[in-house]
């Protein structure tokens, strides 16, 4: 089993920035992919990023240019820095690991929002 805790959402004004952590544990040496998704209020929750082991990161239209996925891997940590963030950015922020197995797993969501 892969556990997966978020951490560093919160309220920000339009314009701020957060960075989102999110540390894995368990049984991960098989994780190949390291993701972010958001679900606004009435919305469907969407990837916002991802990270695989090897190979470039790649980003939702809407906040390239503004949002960064990184990793540590000696941290077994991955991060989402926002900047720029605007309210349309709000909702809860999910982390997901998926494996060479096709399992996926998903953190309990961070709360991010952008107030005008």
């Amino acid at each position: 089993q892969v556990q997966l805790v978020e951490s560093g959402g919160g309220l920000v004004q339009a314009g701020g920035s957060l960075k989102l952590s999110c540390a894995a544990s368990g049984i991960i040496f098989s994780i190949n992919r390291m993701e972010w998704y958001r679900q606004a209020p009435g919305k469907e929750r969407e990837l916002v990023a991802s990270i695989p082991n090897s190979g470039v990161p790649n980003y939702v239209d809407s906040v390239k240019g503004r949002f960064t996925i990184s990793r540590d891997n000696a941290k077994n940590t991955v991060y989402l820095q926002m900047n720029g963030l605007k309210p349309e950015d709000t909702g809860a922020y999910y982390c997901a690991s998926r494996d060479i197995f096709k399992h996926e797993h998903w953190g309990q969501g961070t709360q991010v929002t952008v107030s005008e």
